[in-house]
């Protein structure tokens, strides 16, 4: 018998700056915090978070996607390791949305791109991880 998931239960992501990492992820996604470490936590409070490590976990959908600040090196996608992060969106129309927002804030993106099983929009975090959005093809 093999193992058989049927879902992602989260992603965390390593990065070298917590604070330009969140603000980041929190004025590109804008997903809502499902943990945090409160400034003001009590000890108790912080021992139940210390999963976080510092970082903080996003919700996203039924899935969790987070971050954590140790990293002192940078991402190559070349390594072993992660790839790429790619985020589901509904349709192409949201990748335009998306593509204009991104301008907006000023990050550099590939632009709109068809591979034929969908699109794709292709951009990087400031740890210059490589992200992706894809939308299926209609």
């Amino acid at each position: 018998m093999t193992i058989q998931p049927r879902a992602f239960a989260h992603v965390r992501l390593t990065v070298t700056d917590i604070e330009r990492s969140r603000a980041f992820y929190d004025a590109v996604l804008g997903l809502p915090v499902a943990f945090d470490l409160p400034p003001d936590a009590d000890e108790k409070t912080r021992e139940e978070l210390s999963f976080l490590f510092g970082g903080v976990i996003y919700q996203l959908g039924d899935s969790l996607f987070g971050l954590r600040p140790v990293a002192s090196d940078r991402f190559d996608e070349d390594r072993v390791g992660l790839d790429h992060v790619s985020f589901a969106v509904a349709g192409r129309a949201d990748l335009e949305r998306a593509s204009r927002h991104l301008d907006r804030l000023g990050v550099a993106h590939e632009g709109i791109k068809d591979i034929g099983a969908g699109y794709i929009l292709e951009f990087r975090d400031p740890d210059d991880i490589a992200l992706e959005l894809f939308a299926p093809g209609s």
